[in-house]
């Protein structure tokens, strides 16, 4: 096989190991957030290495489900979430 076949392989093992190991790595912040938005109520769990990260995951995956186009999102990001329920790293 051709070098640049193998280089290619090597980057796809490269990247997928990247891909597993940080999905493995245990988060230490885990929370479920609430957020109403027009009307519309979502819940989603994130997690993540701080409690503003984690918090502000959540949200933006909440809001990904109740908002459409980047005015929207933005209004519904910063929303202040009805709760925040901290399964982990209290």
């Amino acid at each position: 096989m051709k070098n640049t076949v193998w280089i290619g392989i090597l980057f796809a093992v490269v990247v997928l190991g990247a891909v597993v190991l940080s999905s493995l790595r245990s988060q230490p912040y885990q929370c479920r957030v609430c957020v109403t938005f027009k009307g519309q109520r979502d819940c989603r769990t994130a997690s993540g290495e701080t409690r503003e990260a984690t918090q502000r995951a959540a949200v933006t995956t909440a809001c990904a489900q109740l908002a459409s186009g980047v005015v929207d999102s933005s209004q519904c990001a910063n929303t202040p979430p009805d709760s925040v329920d901290w399964l982990k790293g209290n």
